[in-house]
């Protein structure tokens, strides 16, 4: 095929705002990544165990679309640098729970904050109304792919 054949894949309005907002998150959580001195998989890991509370590797591997081996690779390390602590299923003693450390909390809430602190010098341009608004859009928007992904 030659070159000068070849066509750009570009995307306009909406579609091309969306990916560019996914793409800068995405920078972000490699940054914030890199700060807590953890992988891309890893900070997914931190936060889901973060949002659950407690969770079993099983549950995690699940969530995060490894095996159960890969969970046990990652909980190791994180539980290695004192993020992570494991803890005995109370009904099933081959079983377990992973749950943040103290300095897991720590961190997380640190990331939380920045998170929240980038997110609202971000938006600073908005007045109450239009974040109420964009915020709205967004959880809408945000709860329509993951309906319509599921359906696929």
């Amino acid at each position: 095929m030659d070159h000068s054949e070849r066509h750009p894949h570009t995307l306009s309005g909406f579609p091309a705002a969306a990916t560019e907002f996914v793409s800068a998150l995405d920078g972000n959580r490699h940054r914030i990544a890199e700060r807590a001195g953890v992988s891309g998989t890893e900070l997914r890991a931190l936060f889901r165990i973060a949002r659950m509370g407690s969770i079993t590797p099983k549950d995690l591997a699940t969530h995060l679309g490894m095996t159960t081996g890969a969970v046990t690779a990652i909980s190791r390390r994180l539980v290695e640098i004192d993020l992570l602590h494991r803890i005995d299923h109370p009904g099933d003693r081959r079983s377990l729970y992973l749950e943040l450390t103290p300095h897991g909390h720590d961190v997380m809430g640190e990331i939380h904050r920045d998170f929240t602190d980038m997110l609202s010098a971000s938006t600073s341009g908005l007045d109450a109304a239009q974040l109420e608004a964009f915020t709205a859009a967004l959880a809408s928007v945000a709860a329509e792919v993951r309906i319509r992904s599921a359906q696929l």
